[in-house]
């Protein structure tokens, strides 16, 4: 008799973890953000604010203590998804790897508006960007622990060369991590149906993956 082969695993395009983070997160990101503007604009950094009606809990007071609860949901979701990215392989699977060539070529198909989607697999520039948004996530972590306990965290705040320095760091953390958000959303419109996918979890596919040159 001849051996029966196993058939490939399936799997669909985003698991419920990665759904569940990805929602938890918007709504975490939104009350970070506009708690963080009203706190920016009590001293700001630049020669502008933010408008009153884009920042959460109406005063100073009331802006941190919507940053520091936020914080903590951001921080229980963060782990979660950082704990089961590493543990199942969706890192691994999904993230790497990818190379300055393809990055490149990536750059250019999306330019020109050639580049292919293909469903559950990430191009060269997607796994850059998420490998980079990630790395801004614990930069504005470590810098936002600076600020808010800067005797406590002071090995930190020497690390970021002072406690104003670090203040800027946090601030240009959140602004990539916000212009990381405005370019997803633009993706999300040149290709609406990953917008299901994000909610539904979309089709089921191979586990196979295929490496960047």
């Amino acid at each position: 008799m001849k051996p029966q082969l196993s058939s490939p695993r399936k799997r669909r395009i985003h698991s419920w973890p990665v759904r569940i983070c990805h929602w938890i997160n918007v709504l975490a990101m939104i009350g970070m953000v506009m708690s963080g503007w009203g706190i920016y604009n009590a001293d700001p950094l630049f020669a502008f604010t933010f408008p009153q009606n884009t920042t959460l809990g109406g005063w100073l007071g009331g802006n941190i203590a919507w940053h520091l609860a936020v914080m903590w949901l951001l921080a229980a979701n963060a782990l979660f998804y950082l704990l089961w990215g590493i543990f199942s392989g969706h890192f691994r699977r999904d993230f790497f790897p990818f190379s300055p060539r393809a990055v490149w070529r990536d750059t250019v198909r999306a330019l020109t508006f050639k580049l292919p989607h293909k469903p559950g697999q990430y191009n060269a520039v997607q796994k850059l960007m998420y490998s980079g948004v990630l790395l801004l996530g614990a930069l504005l972590v470590l810098s936002g622990l600076s600020i808010w306990k800067p005797v406590q965290f002071s090995g930190l705040v020497w690390l970021f060369g002072g406690f104003g320095i670090a203040r800027y760091v946090h601030f240009f953390a959140m602004s990539g991590v916000l212009l990381f958000v405005i370019i997803h959303v633009l993706m999300v419109l040149l290709v609406p149906k990953t917008f299901v996918a994000m909610l539904t979890g979309g089709k089921k596919m191979s586990t196979e993956n295929h490496a960047d040159e």
